[in-house]
């Protein structure tokens, strides 16, 4: 039911591993548009994509540099948020027209099986109007984005916490741009392990 709502260009509140997100069909302007609306969000502050496997990256990335496959080997699924450059495929307003795009594989088992179900990367963002906290319970989630969304996952109490770590590989050496579950000298330490 969620996979159909979101194929019909609709949203759906769903558990990740810490909070709620709020899933729509990545390649779909019109959902993109949405849940840029609905969240009140800036549409200067793109938006991240879930994906079901590394082998979906090839299609919405131009390239993938060595040190974006140490990552990845590392540390997904969950946990990291890696950014590429985006390929043309994707709508501008999804990368804000930065040409860039960031991406994860999830971990939790609601969200992995919403990915594996939908051939599309889906959006992945937190389920929250913008400059809000995250919500890791149905109830915390701001009334509009209930009332917007098509289809709702409840999974009961989520632990909360810190998100994802989010790291640029579209410079060398990467960048990172907030510091989440995976702190900065983990990754400073596996990066300094291999030459780049």
């Amino acid at each position: 039911m969620a996979a159909k709502a979101i194929l019909n260009g609709g949203m759906v509140v769903f558990p990740t591993t810490c909070l709620y997100g709020l899933a729509a069909d990545a390649l779909n302007p019109d959902a993109v548009q949405n849940v840029f609306k609905v969240k009140h969000r800036s549409v200067n502050n793109p938006l991240l994509v879930l994906v079901k496997n590394r082998k979906a990256l090839e299609s919405i990335v131009t390239c993938i540099p060595p040190a974006a496959v140490l990552l990845m080997e590392t540390f997904w699924p969950g946990k990291l948020t890696v950014i590429f450059n985006a390929g043309k495929n994707l709508p501008q307003s999804l990368t804000a027209g930065t040409g860039k795009i960031g991406i994860r594989i999830p971990a939790h088992k609601v969200a992995v099986a919403l990915v594996n179900a939908i051939e599309n990367p889906i959006i992945g963002t937190s389920a929250n109007l913008s400059h809000q906290g995250g919500c890791s319970h149905i109830s915390g989630i701001d009334p509009e984005v209930i009332r917007c969304s098509d289809l709702i996952i409840d999974a009961g109490l989520l632990k909360g916490g810190v998100g994802s770590t989010v790291i640029d590989v579209t410079t060398t050496p990467p960048v990172i741009l907030r510091e989440g579950v995976i702190s900065k000298n983990e990754i400073h330490r596996l990066l300094k392990s291999v030459r780049m």
